[in-house]
């Protein structure tokens, strides 16, 4: 799939992030290769492969799932910086 700097422009202004009008081909020629190695992915078969954790074979620690809530309110809202009443102080964002 190629990438044209147009879909480059559009992705940024979604992601909210700046791209300079110079960098916008460098990118879009980084990410159509990007995109090439994935379409060659899609290539292999992976019938009857299992799903892995790690190329290494392992078992996952297993722990009794428990719902705590930490016991850590004050260290936590020790780096906000306003908290009021247990919980953060945020600007309002509705009318």
């Amino acid at each position: 799939m190629a990438v044209d700097p147009e879909t480059v422009r559009h992705v940024a202004r979604l992601a909210r992030v700046r791209i300079e009008p110079e960098q916008q081909q460098s990118l879009a020629t980084e990410l159509s290769n990007i995109l090439g190695w994935v379409d060659q992915l899609n290539e292999l078969d992976t019938e009857g492969v299992a799903p892995m954790t790690s190329v290494a074979q392992m078992r996952l620690k297993m722990r009794k799932d428990e719902v705590t809530d930490g016991n850590r309110r004050e260290d936590i809202l020790a780096n906000a910086p306003e908290a009021k009443h247990g919980f953060f102080v945020v600007p309002r964002v509705v009318d």
